[in-house]
């Protein structure tokens, strides 16, 4: 019989890297915005993303257990879904917010269309949605770094978006010295992360450089050409977050050039649809 070589559809990646060097990539590239969310929140910080991390990992494990499918946890995809979740979430998260949505991530975002490289969507922003949806309050708990157990203080992009005088020192946003999610912490550090992995060959330019270029442009245009303002879009909320470590995750990313751009400016114009319009900054 005639020996056939059989492979998938199109389009087919070569490459040396394997899964579990290209999450422990990842995994060294978030470390330092990590630090610095532990520095300015505090312990809270490292216990919400060990709970995180831990469901994500336990979820996955239980669930390829009761199918009977091999127990994959040491390709690490379970803990960059489970940090990246925990970069979502406020550091006055109660201890069940980051067990459950990491539980919905894995289970819902990723396991249930077949596991690492079949889902559609990055499981950590599906466990956020999920959140947000289903407890808005305690996905909204922003405090000034160093006061976790004080009073609520709001983010830049809503002092900005409220034309308030009293919005934080560009400096601090730049930093992380201000109230947000832990993966607001630190945009210098996030892009620091980011250009190791562009070093690494782990991510491509496009997508990140396509979406917070998208961002700049329309933020240019609604602030009358005030390259302060801009700025605030460019290193506040969790845009660097986003480009650099959600949008460019190979499983929900495209794989052709042309389709990294366009899928960078269709997120950059989602994101500036958002800050603009909606209630949420």
């Amino acid at each position: 019989m005639e020996n056939r070589l059989i492979a998938t559809s199109s389009p087919h990646i070569a490459s040396q890297d394997t899964t579990t060097s290209v999450m422990l990539d990842v995994v060294i590239a978030l470390v330092p915005a990590l630090i610095a969310s532990v520095y300015y929140f505090g312990i809270n910080a490292a216990v919400t993303v060990a709970l995180s991390i831990g469901s994500a990992i336990g979820t996955e494990a239980l669930i390829q257990k009761i199918t009977k499918q091999r127990v994959t946890i040491n390709d690490l995809s379970a803990v960059i879904t489970g940090l990246l979740l925990g970069f979502n979430l406020p550091p006055t998260a109660p201890w069940w917010i980051p067990v459950i949505g990491s539980f919905v991530a894995i289970a819902i975002g990723k396991q249930v269309f077949g596991g690492i490289g079949n889902n559609f969507i990055n499981p950590a922003l599906a466990g956020r949605a999920f959140l947000v949806a289903s407890w808005p309050v305690q996905m909204t708990g922003w405090v000034n770094p160093g006061s976790v157990d004080t009073v609520s203080a709001a983010t830049p992009l809503a002092l900005l978006k409220a034309s308030s005088e009293n919005i934080q020192p560009l400096t601090d946003v730049i930093l992380g010295r201000i109230p947000g999610s832990l993966g607001e912490t630190s945009a210098i550090l996030l892009l620091v992360g980011g250009a190791y992995l562009l070093y690494r060959k782990v991510i491509s330019w496009r997508i990140p450089v396509a979406y917070i270029g998208t961002v700049a442009v329309i933020a240019l245009g609604t602030t009358g050409f005030n390259l302060t303002d801009t700025a605030y879009h460019i290193f506040g909320g969790g845009l660097m977050l986003g480009a650099l470590f959600m949008a460019t995750d190979y499983s929900s990313s495209p794989v052709t050039n042309r389709g990294k751009i366009l899928f960078g400016i269709g997120a950059g114009l989602l994101t500036m649809i958002i800050r603009l319009y909606s209630s949420s900054a």
